[in-house]
């Protein structure tokens, strides 16, 4: 792709899983009219649910479905894997977390208390038949199982059914390093994109929908972003961060229309909260060195948001629905 996003240094993989101890894992389910999918986040490698994450939420528009959120909003922690889905899955998909998490922990429901799975959903109902109900719990467990450092972009896992500005959406992700006090950090992205309108779409500044010849589509739909970094922050500041997701978001051409469900969740893999602790000493970035999170937050969403596109094959669906790629229009 020809286009530069940005001014900050990509990380190895340009990835969400440059930030150490993140991994992602896909199943996808593709057969004729069950286009759909699922896509896990595991923050850390370790026990989710005694080493908790510093979190933050922001809800851009609610038109959605998500589980979880209220709790992170309360406690500023997240203690699970992060499963992306289609919206008719997310009872299937909650469950499947509840029995990963029972597996691995003995005491939640009876010695401590039980636990807070955070799904999060795209309508994918244009290209995938979602009353067929094809997500099973097996399928998370397999997304779970494979989450690794590398993984593929696009018309994947839960990203395979998606519809982004008229086109093929999907997932996309995108990572950033930078210097704070001598140390390095990374922020990263994913995204799970389900929203826009044709004419709307632009890359790096170009109005690159303008030129493009297709099917006007309605401006609405879901976009799921994920931010992960090792910079050491608070769920407050993680709060400020989810905020300049907008900001990535829009340099798409977004405008966030009202049948719309923008979803923003970051955590930090610093800090880690161990709920047996009584009292917690920490380090926390000063607010007076941010700027650069922000900057880096901006580009990694927008860079993932276009990724996700660029990267996704043409996918024919339901009713013989279809969306072409990006790559496709653009070379």
């Amino acid at each position: 792709m020809k286009y530069e996003f940005g001014i900050m240094k990509h990380g190895k993989r340009n990835l969400i899983t440059d930030v150490p101890g993140v991994t992602v894992g896909h199943f996808t389910l593709s057969d004729g009219d069950v286009q759909t999918g699922v896509t896990a986040i595991l923050p850390h490698g370790g026990d989710l649910f005694h080493e908790k994450c510093p979190a933050a939420c922001h809800v851009i528009n609610g038109f959605g479905k998500s589980t979880g959120l209220l709790q992170i909003e309360e406690l500023g922690n997240t203690e699970t894997p992060i499963i992306l889905t289609n919206t008719l899955s997310v009872g299937t998909a909650f469950t499947a977390c509840v029995k990963y998490m029972l597996e691995r922990n003995a005491g939640i429901g009876r010695e401590e208390g039980t636990v807070n799975p955070v799904i999060l959903e795209c309508n994918d109902g244009f290209l995938n038949d979602i009353r067929a109900l094809s997500v099973k719990e097996e399928h998370v467990f397999a997304a779970l199982s494979s989450a690794s450092s590398d993984f593929k972009l696009g018309a994947v896992g839960a990203g395979r059914g998606m519809t982004c500005y008229g086109l093929k959406g999907g997932i996309g992700s995108a990572s950033r390093t930078f210097e704070i006090a001598g140390e390095t950090f990374t922020v990263g992205a994913l995204v799970m994109t389900n929203f826009g309108s044709l004419r709307d779409l632009t890359i790096c500044g170009d109005k690159v929908g303008a030129r493009l010849t297709g099917e006007e589509t309605k401006d609405k739909g879901s976009c799921i972003m994920i931010i992960s970094t090792d910079a050491p922050l608070s769920s407050r500041q993680l709060k400020r961060v989810t905020h300049r997701a907008q900001n990535g978001l829009a340099r798409t051409g977004a405008i966030t229309s009202g049948g719309s469900g923008e979803v923003v969740l970051a955590f930090s893999t610093a800090n880690r909260i161990d709920p047996s602790e009584q009292m917690r000493e920490c380090r926390i970035l000063n607010d007076n060195s941010l700027d650069l999170i922000f900057r880096a937050t901006v580009e990694t969403v927008e860079e993932s948001i276009i990724r996700s596109m660029y990267e996704a094959e043409p996918v024919t669906g339901v009713g013989g629905h279809k969306r072409d790629s990006l790559r496709n229009l653009i070379g």
